[in-house]
């Protein structure tokens, strides 16, 4: 089996990174094991609604990059005090998903540590019962992938509040996420270590594994891979499931409430109600947000078309892009 030790901490070419080496895998291959991270970000399962998973404000303002990934699951948020985990393997029997066979080496690294953990009926690793470690597979007939996530020294109060949204504002088709205590690594350690020698130990705890690096044809691949789906809107955001997402809010000229169908990342209806004033028909300016894909550039050149001051009397274009996004 090869190793691959990530040099990048960009979210968007670690995934496209791993989809790229999982292609190439067949019954002939030996396999990979991935050691990688990213600087933070919030990765969505394949099947969810990145809308209701990412408190959206605040990893706006926080810089926080959201990519999807092929696997299903939940979302989860990884920084540098977080460190993941790939085997890609051939799957030629086309066996159903196996989670314990992949994550076991992981409790057996930490075991040889001084950590006890344990794999449970969720999939996860836990730590005296709070989750450290969640993981996913995504495969086919000839191959599969198996990732985690291994909190080590993760920020767990922004973890909290990137991923914190209010439930009761979607009715969507997508996959929600299980929230679940957490923990760190770190502190269970006897001994403390740093995040370069925890990766040495995980390392030596796998026998048989050859390092090499990505070549340049590799590394290209990859960027292209990466510039075409995994940094793109249109997989991150536009991949979600269709939803309906309430918005209520009173502004001083008065209050509005805005119900928002969703599909494939775009508005495909919306309505406005509220004690607000205007003069012109608000199926007008409905009417024109159809179709728009629902994110910050596109809506603020939408709502730019029109005074909307004649819609809702005394309403500012940014606080109003802002209540829609919010």
């Amino acid at each position: 089996m090869y190793y691959i030790e990530g040099q990048s901490h960009d979210p968007a070419f670690n995934l496209a990174m791993e989809e790229h080496l999982y292609r190439t895998v067949d019954g002939r291959h030996p396999g990979y094991f991935l050691l990688w991270q990213n600087a933070p970000s919030i990765i969505v399962g394949r099947f969810q609604n990145t809308a209701q998973e990412v408190n959206r404000a605040f990893v706006e303002e926080r810089g926080i990059r959201v990519v999807r990934r092929i696997s299903g699951g939940g979302a989860v948020y990884h920084d540098l005090g977080n460190l993941n985990y790939t085997f890609i393997v051939p799957n030629d029997e086309g066996t159903p998903f196996d989670f314990a066979r992949h994550a076991m080496p992981v409790v057996r690294a930490l075991e040889k540590l001084g950590v006890k953990a344990e794999f449970n009926s969720r999939n996860d690793l836990a730590i005296d019962g709070r989750k450290f470690s969640g993981s996913a597979q995504h495969m086919d007939k000839r191959r599969l992938l198996h990732h985690g996530t291994l909190l080590f020294d993760s920020d767990l109060s922004v973890l909290g509040r990137a991923l914190a949204v209010d439930e009761e504002k979607f009715t969507s088709k997508g996959f929600k996420s299980v929230r679940s205590r957490v923990t760190n690594i770190l502190p269970h350690l006897p001994v403390q270590l740093s995040m370069a020698e925890f990766i040495a130990a995980l390392r030596g705890s796998l026998s048989g594994t050859e390092q090499r690096p990505l070549s340049p044809e590799e590394a290209r691949a990859i960027e292209k891979l990466r510039d075409t789906k995994y940094a793109t809107w249109e997989w991150n955001w536009g991949e979600s499931p269709e939803y309906t997402e309430r918005k209520v809010r009173r502004f001083p000229w008065g209050k509005v409430e805005a119900l928002l169908d969703v599909k494939n990342g775009s508005i495909a209806g919306v309505r406005f109600f509220g004690d607000f004033f205007g003069v012109e028909n608000r199926d007008e300016l409905e009417a024109l947000l159809a179709g728009c894909p629902f994110r910050k550039e596109d809506l603020r050149e939408r709502l730019s078309a029109v005074q909307l001051d004649r819609f809702f009397r005394g309403a500012a274009p940014e606080e109003f892009l802002a209540f829609l996004l919010g």
